[in-house]
């Protein structure tokens, strides 16, 4: 009887539903609920290094019946060419809202309704749909959580690495497929040349994972968003991709940012933690 008065899963109330009732009145725009104190300051990073990333106010609504509901509340930071910044906050908080906010992969009911997102200088918000194409894979990329999500179970992997890389013209056919074959024996999966021809079901997880940051550095971007490319991994796998992340930052040179509900994978990567919660960056520190 409880459950027929509850939304389906799929329907935008659903998670309002489950979540305490202040946290979710705090979300509603125009709410008068108590919400936690917000750290004013943007969050800053080494002044020596040129910004990759500028955000400033950034807001984000999801439309329902309820009203305007505050996904990501006037979040600000900045990611400097080679750091690595993590996000971190329970589940629901907007990290990864935040994530697809930057790269404007969101749709309806979702809608940005404010701020700013400067990507090496240039204004993504103000993008058109021929630009973020470019954009996207390329200079800025995105592992996700369910690499099953972002590779096609049909098409072998040689097939999706490369056209990746041509697509953006980077590399002609013949060099991406010799790149290709090099970034997975980077990413330490054993006989590239031979495991490059199989499709991504033949994959373990942490090996479909593997693949996707490969697929996130075919083009050398200059900033690499992983919104938790460890939490459906055991812990065994999951300290291999973390080392794997420092090792690709370090020799690559590309900044991350990294989203996690866990404070331990962020501290292990990561040399700044911006906290998250109901929408806002609350807390800001060094992780050392």
């Amino acid at each position: 009887m409880v459950g027929r008065h509850l939304p389906r899963p799929c329907h935008p109330q659903h998670r309002a539903w489950l979540q305490l009732p202040g946290r979710w009145r705090a979300r509603l725009a125009g709410s008068e609920g108590t919400q936690p104190v917000k750290d004013k300051r943007a969050i800053t990073s080494n002044p020596d290094a040129p910004p990759v990333l500028e955000v400033r106010d950034l807001r984000t609504v999801f439309l329902t019946d309820a009203g305007p509901v505050r996904a990501v509340d006037g979040v600000s930071f900045t990611v400097r060419a080679g750091e690595t910044l993590g996000i971190v906050g329970e589940s629901g908080s907007g990290k990864s809202v935040t994530a697809l906010s930057l790269l404007r992969l969101l749709e309806e009911p979702a809608r940005i309704i404010g701020g700013e997102v400067r990507f090496q200088g240039r204004d993504v918000l103000a993008m058109s749909a021929e630009e973020l194409r470019a954009l996207r894979g390329d200079s800025m990329a995105m592992v996700f959580q369910d690499p099953m999500t972002g590779l096609n179970p049909v098409i072998r992997i040689l097939r999706q690495l490369t056209e990746h890389m041509v697509a953006h013209g980077r590399q002609t056919p013949q060099v991406a497929k010799r790149r290709a074959i090099s970034l997975l024996g980077r990413m330490g999966i054993t006989a590239p040349e031979r495991t490059v021809t199989s499709f991504p079901h033949q994959f373990s997880g942490g090996m479909r994972q593997r693949v996707m940051l490969a697929m996130g550095f075919a083009n050398d971007p200059a900033l690499l968003i992983a919104d938790e490319p460890t939490t459906a991994l055991d812990v065994t796998i999951q300290a291999q991709i973390l080392d794997l992340l420092r090792g690709l930052n370090e020799d690559f040179g590309t900044a991350i940012l990294l989203i996690s509900h866990d404070l331990g994978v962020i501290g292990n990567v990561c040399k700044r933690v911006a906290v998250m919660y109901a929408g806002e960056v609350v807390e800001e520190a060094p992780t050392a």
